[in-house]
């Protein structure tokens, strides 16, 4: 894929999982290293300043595959996920790549069986922020 692209992140967002890997046990888990990655190399804003097409934790997005298919998925903590198939965990893979992209970048995600599919993220279909909701 190339250069990574610019990602931006709450200030609150970046302190909540902090938080979050402090709790943890300090055995590395899958993903630890790329989700320590992302964040120090966000970009960090204060939740009123993130422009309105970024993902955020508790972000509502719609994605689409190149054959034209299109699915959406909400972005949470640990403890939101609640076994549907609508929500990915930021300490998932993909959930980590995810946070602090915009609408428009584009993100690499496992394919059942092995190998990798390009997907592009279509819109932020609801933000917390931009619905003013910055203490979820």
């Amino acid at each position: 894929m190339g250069k990574k692209p610019k990602i931006v992140m709450t200030s609150t967002d970046l302190d909540r999982l902090e938080a979050l890997i402090d709790s943890l046990p300090k055995t590395p888990f899958p993903g630890k290293a790329e989700l320590l990655a992302e964040m120090d190399r966000a970009d960090i804003v204060e939740s009123q300043e993130v422009p309105p097409d970024v993902v955020t934790m508790n972000s509502k997005v719609r994605f689409a595959l190149a054959s034209g298919e299109e699915f959406c998925l909400t972005l949470v903590y640990p403890k939101d996920m609640d076994g549907s198939a609508d929500r990915i965990s930021i300490l998932a893979p993909v959930g980590s790549a995810l946070l602090g992209l915009s609408a428009g970048d584009y993100i690499e995600w496992p394919k059942p069986g092995g190998g990798m599919l390009q997907v592009r993220i279509v819109e932020v279909v609801y933000q917390p922020e931009r619905a003013g909701e910055f203490h979820r």
